[in-house]
């Protein structure tokens, strides 16, 4: 990837960030993921659009790892929030699905998947699926 789109790239990431941690301050997840939602419906895939489930794991992968280098909170959940905004600005559909554990002590995860695949990794919490939202 030539450096501009990288650095346009991170920029965008570094702004869904900002907006999704304020978001985090003030409402309910379900509500966050509500208003992300809101901009799938306006912004539909363009015509001759890379494969949308490419797009989503390299999105995936970008997110995870541009957060995870900067001072920043890179927890699953804030990634998983990242994500799917950007998927929805791209109207590429996708679940955010938190899951939890409570042996031998408690533990959640939150991840995304597009198409039932994941696009973050659900770091074997697959099967302990609590909220898709």
């Amino acid at each position: 990837m030539p450096p501009a789109l990288k650095a346009t790239l991170v920029a965008e990431i570094l702004a869904s960030y900002v907006t999704a941690r304020w978001m985090m301050a003030r409402r309910e997840i379900r509500d966050i993921v509500l208003t992300t939602r809101s901009r799938l419906d306006q912004a539909p895939p363009a015509p001759g659009a890379p494969d949308t489930t490419v797009t989503a794991a390299r999105l995936g992968y970008a997110v995870t790892r541009t957060l995870r280098k900067l001072p920043t909170d890179s927890r699953c959940l804030v990634q998983a929030l990242v994500l799917s905004r950007m998927l929805s600005e791209r109207g590429i559909p996708s679940t955010l699905i938190i899951g939890a554990r409570s042996q031998p002590e408690f533990e959640a995860h939150a991840w995304v998947e597009h198409g039932g695949r994941p696009v973050l990794s659900p770091a074997g919490f697959d099967e302990s699926r609590l909220v898709e939202l």
